[in-house]
């Protein structure tokens, strides 16, 4: 037996019309061809599917059955046709994120936010890239999108620029090294340094400043959560090195910020993307907002870098 999905929309198009006439003016088809659809479904089953003599038309015990599986399957097969029109016109499709960079969910719900207002249609997701490879991910299509500060020069893969930002030091107002115009490796010998619970070689403070200098503070700390150091740092119960678009975010606290060396410290982030979907509109526009509202939130504009 040969069931396709015309015989579907046939079956449930007579038990929403009543009847053949109009049933088969709803598919835009004769009613003889509709008639002989009829026919050679039941041939095929070896059974009938309607009540003959029944007015209005009525479904048989099978019909109903028949009936029962087209009001499951048609609903899927039209969502999925929705949303394949949808990829084809770029109004829809996947955005799963991967993120190397602990920090940068400060800035990164709000962009995700704005974003799913202007493209409801796209399914959105985050995963943590410190748990897993994320590039080699991305080239496998588990992800969509990674953010890293660690360009590479990889095959299928473009690396778009999104901002740039400074690792500032922070600590309580009260602390000794808050005196200091910036400081450098060696005033972390003696200090708690609090820290994200990532590997060292992801933290800018050690791969930028402290590795290379090969000093170690007297203690590491890890804290998950942005506002739980910064409490921590104004309590004077360690120091810190964050973003600066995450201290500026942050307002109010009872803490200072120093640069990292007298000429400081600049980082970069990127966005990795497959290069065939770099085009798409709707992973243009996230970059867009990814360039834009970190950028805001640098400048202490965190009102102006909430979703409107």
């Amino acid at each position: 037996m040969h069931i396709d999905l015309r015989h579907l929309r046939t079956i449930r198009a007579i038990s929403q019309a009543g009847g053949l006439a109009r049933a088969a003016e709803s598919l835009n088809i004769t009613q003889s061809a509709l008639s002989h659809q009829i026919k050679g479904l039941e041939d095929q089953a070896g059974v009938e599917l309607f009540v003959r003599r029944s007015k209005p038309l009525r479904l048989s015990a099978a019909g109903q059955r028949l009936l029962r599986v087209a009001e499951k399957v048609l609903p899927e097969i039209e969502a999925l046709e929705t949303e394949f029109e949808g990829l084809r016109d770029g109004s829809a499709g996947r955005m799963h994120i991967a993120i190397e960079c602990h920090a940068c969910f400060e800035w990164l719900f709000p962009v995700l936010e704005r974003f799913r207002r202007s493209w409801p249609e796209v399914d959105i997701d985050i995963r943590p890239g410190l748990a897993f490879d994320a590039l080699p991910a991305l080239r496998t299509e588990e992800v969509d999108l990674v953010v890293s500060s660690d360009p590479e020069d990889l095959p299928g893969v473009t690396f778009l620029p999104l901002f740039d930002y400074e690792p500032v030091f922070v600590a309580a107002r009260q602390h000794p090294l808050a005196a200091k115009d910036f400081v450098e490796a060696e005033d972390f010998r003696e200090e708690t340094l609090i820290t994200y619970p990532v590997d060292r070689a992801r933290l800018d403070v050690f791969s930028e400043l402290l590795t290379p200098a090969k000093v170690e503070p007297r203690a590491v700390r890890q804290v998950e959560l942005t506002a739980v150091i910064l409490l921590l740092v104004a309590s004077n119960r360690g120091v810190a090195v964050l973003p600066d678009w995450v201290v500026r975010a942050q307002r109010g606290g009872d803490f200072v910020t120093r640069p990292i060396t007298a000429k400081g410290l600049t980082k970069r982030l990127y966005a990795a993307v497959r290069t065939e979907d770099a085009e798409k509109p709707f992973m243009a526009h996230l970059v867009r907002l990814a360039r834009d509202i970190p950028v805001r939130m640098q400048r202490g504009d965190a009102q102006d870098a909430q979703p409107a």
